[in-house]
């Protein structure tokens, strides 16, 4: 099982950075962004850290293959930097963060651009490699810097469960009909956290998105940057905000796109997704002549018939319900991929299932052998770290009518997400909602995109409430898909290279057709 935010959404499209950039008034970089470091980040108590850990030295060398991806070309390296298990006891046990970085091309460089790509759980050692690829532009002016946050990948990554095990428990109805189905529901939930206790150990107190916002700004210490530059998507735009809220005065040039709702909680969240994912649905429904009525109910009898019995694949495996879900939200996270999408729900609906499962196991990052990733493993860590509500499986019936109403395709299985999820988990949450006020931040440029289904449009004005007057610049593009920079406008493209390369704030409010 797991969210529909997941940062695996982004290699659906590969080419990602469009070139260009506007011209228009803008500051001097040097004199806010680049130069010697700014004081030493604090801990949680708010005292400095020891010059230990904000005086390493990261020793660069040539990156290793990590899981699912092979080495990086030699223009990329690799280093890790130590970071308190908890921030409360800075002078305590340590981590090792794992961080990648292609140095600037040119001479005037900005300073380092940290990049996070959602999930939570997404490699941004296996990731930024090829995202970059056309980031040329930026990379003139920065060293282009991501990192896999701790409980994830290199970073002391989480595994809760084995291969098979985790293909086991593909047979775990995510829309229990009956009560055998809900209780095996519930026991397969508790039964993860178990193992990720196991496998985590005290680590799994600590990954919380607070945690990993401190990291970024003992990483900016240690990288020698007197501000944070930062380009946040889909939850890195959760983590943009909490860590503005915690540093506003080392906030430097921060693009978030794909914004997550701040305001939202547990079961709001899953509600927005209900929402995004429905749209999109509809939107890709429209384009096929099949009209989103119509559409909708075909693909709600197709799921009924694939619950009642599961469609053979060409492979040994067949295809639920839960997988058939999986791979239909695959192909909306970007336009280019609704054609996949007819084509794989019309075998589904001839009885073969194969289509489906491939984006489904695309989508759950399993390979042809059998061997599964663990960035779903690392984001239900992280957000029952950071989830403090619990519901129950009666707080989700209650919550279903509103959720099939809202989303008869994807309504149910995000219902019971709300209580799944988390289930009997062995650590407790923090927070209800993520706090992102930052009053005295400069200001954060945050991009939205009307059609996209996993963070959906409405997030974007709330953040900017959330982080407060002057700080959060809204910029709007009508378009389909998860995320809007590098998608193919060229007025997003530029309006955000003429931030991050020249400081040029657009009109709050600017809207890219």
């Amino acid at each position: 099982m797991a969210r529909f935010v997941r940062w695996t959404a982004l290699t659906a499209a590969a080419a990602l950075l469009a070139t260009g950039c506007s011209g228009g008034s803008s500051d001097d970089p040097k004199s806010d962004t680049g130069g010697t470091s700014a004081s030493a980040p604090a801990a949680s108590s708010g005292t400095a850290l020891p010059s230990s850990l904000t005086s390493q030295k990261p020793d660069w060398g040539r990156c290793r293959a990590t899981a699912g991806s092979p080495a990086p070309g030699g223009e990329w390296q690799c280093a890790t930097v130590e970071a308190p298990l908890d921030w409360k006891k800075p002078e305590g046990r340590t981590i090792d963060l794992a961080l990648i970085r292609a140095k600037a091309t040119g001479d005037d460089r900005i300073g380092s651009l940290l990049f996070n790509f959602g999930g939570p759980g997404g490699s941004g050692l296996a990731t930024l490699p090829w995202y970059s690829a056309g980031a040329s532009e930026l990379r003139e002016r920065y060293d282009l810097v991501s990192w896999d946050p701790r409980g994830v990948g290199a970073s002391e990554g989480v595994r809760c469960r084995r291969d098979r095990e985790i293909q086991a428990s593909e047979a775990v109805d995510l829309t229990p009909d009956t009560p055998a189905e809900e209780t095996a529901y519930f026991r397969d939930a508790a039964d993860f956290g178990k193992g990720c206790q196991r496998a985590g150990g005290a680590l799994i107190a600590h990954v919380a998105t607070t945690d990993t916002a401190r990291d970024m700004d003992l990483m900016r210490q240690v990288l020698g940057d007197r501000k944070t530059h930062y380009f946040g998507i889909s939850y890195g735009t959760e983590l943009g905000g909490v860590y503005a809220h915690l540093f506003p005065k080392n906030v430097g040039r921060i693009v978030l796109d794909a914004v997550v709702d701040p305001s939202a909680d547990a079961a709001g969240h899953a509600e927005n997704q209900a929402l995004g994912f429905q749209r999109a649905l509809n939107n890709y429904l429209e384009s096929t002549g099949r009209g989103a009525e119509a559409g909708t109910r075909e693909v709600v009898d197709l799921l009924k018939r694939i619950d009642a019995k599961p469609l053979p694949t060409s492979s040994s495996r067949e295809l639920t319900e839960s997988l058939a879900l999986t791979g239909i939200v695959r192909p909306l996270y970007n336009k280019a991929s609704w054609p996949t999408l007819t084509s794989a729900l019309q075998a589904a609906r001839q009885g073969d299932g194969t289509e489906l499962l491939a984006l489904a196991d695309e989508y759950n990052d399993r390979e042809a052998s059998g061997k599964y990733g663990t960035g779903s493993h690392s984001q239900r860590v992280i957000s029952c770290l950071d989830d403090k509500q619990r519901p129950t499986a009666e707080d989700a019936k209650k919550l279903l009518p509103r959720f099939e109403k809202v989303s008869p395709v994807f309504g149910p299985m995000l219902g019971w997400d709300t209580a799944g999820w988390c289930h009997d988990w062995p650590v407790s949450g923090q927070y209800d909602t993520p706090e992102v006020s930052a009053p005295g931040s400069a200001p954060i440029l945050l991009v939205g995109n009307t059609g996209d289904p996993a963070t959906p449009y409405e997030g974007t004005r709330r953040m900017a409430d959330e982080l407060g007057k002057g700080v959060g610049v809204t910029l709007t593009w009508k378009g389909e898909g998860h995320s809007a920079y590098g998608k193919g406008s060229g007025c997003v493209d530029s309006t955000v290279n003429a931030y991050l390369l020249k400081g040029t704030v657009p009109k709050d409010g600017k809207v890219c057709s």
